[in-house]
């Protein structure tokens, strides 16, 4: 169970995850050594797996990005799974209900290539049908 300090520490790391020890704690009004204790407790059980880049809006605003909803046959899921997971432009991939059984997201650096990925993961064996929207612009994202 997470406490209110802990759930304070993921946010802070959450706006900005390369904060020192030491800004943390003058933020969080908490001792270095309570940060400390907490961030290995948190990292040990799992709570927090690692730490990644936020890409700025500036950089994102040039890229083409769009969610692919698709349909797999159920035999190959799992090799589909892996397929997909081998194309970089895809940043996340969730299994939904519904009458698609995956959405990813994708990102390219432009129309061109998103339409050629979009073809790549189209013609993937185990992909009965995909349906994509791009994305026309981001209104928030936490």
């Amino acid at each position: 169970m997470l406490t209110d300090a802990d759930k304070s520490l993921i946010n802070a790391l959450k706006e900005n995850a390369r904060l020192s020890v030491s800004d943390l704690s003058r933020k969080l009004a908490l001792s270095r050594s309570t940060i400390q204790n907490r961030l290995a407790r948190l990292e040990s059980s799992g709570v927090i797996t690692g730490y990644s880049v936020k890409l700025s809006e500036a950089y994102l605003q040039n890229r083409v990005s769009a969610h692919v909803s698709i349909k797999v046959k159920q035999k190959l899921t799992t090799q589909t799974n892996v397929e997909l997971k081998r194309f970089t432009a895809i940043t996340q991939l969730y299994a939904i209900s519904g009458e698609y059984d995956l959405i990813a997201i994708v990102e390219e650096e432009s129309l061109e290539q998103l339409s050629h990925t979009l073809d790549l993961i189209g013609n993937l064996e185990g992909v009965e049908r995909t349906t994509s929207s791009v994305i026309l612009e981001t209104k928030f994202n936490r």
